[in-house]
């Protein structure tokens, strides 16, 4: 269920002080999950498919920024549990991973 994707994200970041280790990862699943699913659902509004095609259009526009940050790939990589495992399993070329 949707609604239920984002109220458990929402209750996951208000129960600490997110980072970006923690959040790069849920902006992936919400993208994945939610704002993908639902531009492939038909049964929804048509204003409602234009606000998730913008949402859409947000997140794309984020994580281009994150792409040029240094100090994404620097963090994603150090931290304990993301390593390079996270730029394949979010299916990086090999040269971009080698990159980070």
């Amino acid at each position: 269920d949707k609604q239920q994707i984002l109220k458990d994200t929402t209750l996951f970041f208000s129960h600490s002080t997110p980072n970006l280790t923690m959040v790069i990862p849920a902006m992936d699943y919400i993208n994945e999950v939610f704002v993908t699913g639902m531009l492939d659902e038909e049964c929804f509004n048509p204003s409602i498919h234009a606000a998730v095609r913008l949402t859409k259009k947000t997140l794309n526009k984020y994580y281009s920024l994150m792409d040029t940050s240094d100090l994404y790939h620097i963090m994603m990589v150090l931290h304990p549990h993301h390593k390079l495992e996270y730029f394949r399993h979010t299916k990086w070329e090999a040269d971009w991973i080698k990159t980070a």
